[in-house]
């Protein structure tokens, strides 16, 4: 804002909360026009195909990057698109999705440029965030060969955003709710995506979920049976 009156900003905050409603009641009313049985649908329940684990970034719409609609997409987010064992909110998530929505797809979608992510690489002490981000100085621990061998900083940064993609898509593989349904069920199937800001699209990572599965529950078998190693 221009004007650091405060009267000024107190007329500006009611303008853009009223904003929000006024968006609403236009949403609203188009999507009964264009069709007339939309809240019907929503208020039966939801049947979402795809859990979406992303970052808390406010630049990445989901549902619009993605063309998918209301009800299509069951959605968790927070800073740098972690999924920790310790985290009651996530597992929470990821149990519902799986074993109630029985969804058919996981995403973990990070983005490049994401400022947890740079935030884990800076040498600083950060307070309150320090736990949170050693989830992915951890990841760089782990992959400390390959990203110091990258000398541009840009090029490591977009290494270090794939590669936590990639282990947070393990630490789902590794829940017992994943492994029980895909085997009783075949599915859900985990993937790895990233945002880019320049260009709008997403990338695949093709991370081999089979493979992944296979290789995890060597240790992290929760399915019940003993694992054998083919």
């Amino acid at each position: 804002m221009a004007s650091e009156d405060p009267k000024d900003v107190r007329k500006y905050l009611q303008q853009s909360h009223d904003r929000i409603f006024e968006n609403n009641k236009k949403w609203a009313d188009e999507q009964k026009a264009k069709h007339p049985e939309f809240f019907e649908k929503l208020s039966a329940g939801q049947a979402p195909e795809y859990l979406w684990i992303g970052c808390s970034d406010s630049r990445i719409p989901a549902e619009a990057i993605t063309g998918l609609e209301a009800g299509e997409m069951f959605i968790h987010r927070n800073i740098a698109n972690l999924v920790c064992s310790t985290d009651l909110n996530v597992m929470s998530v990821i149990n519902y999705a799986v074993r109630h929505l029985h969804v058919k797809h996981i995403v973990v979608c990070g983005h490049y440029g994401c400022g947890g992510v740079k935030a884990a690489m800076t040498p600083k002490d950060l307070g309150l965030l320090n736990p949170w981000l050693r989830n992915i100085r951890d990841v760089y621990r782990l992959h400390d060969q390959e990203l110091s061998a990258i000398k541009d900083e840009n090029a490591r940064y977009d290494r270090l955003v794939e590669l936590n993609v990639v282990e947070q898509a393990r630490n789902i593989i590794k829940t017992a709710a994943v492994q029980q349904l895909y085997k009783e069920k075949g599915y859900p199937i985990v993937h790895g995506w990233v945002f880019g800001f320049n260009d709008g699209r997403l990338k695949d990572l093709e991370i081999d979920f089979e493979g992944q599965l296979k290789d995890i529950q060597k240790i992290y078998n929760l399915t019940g049976d003993a694992f054998e190693e083919s």
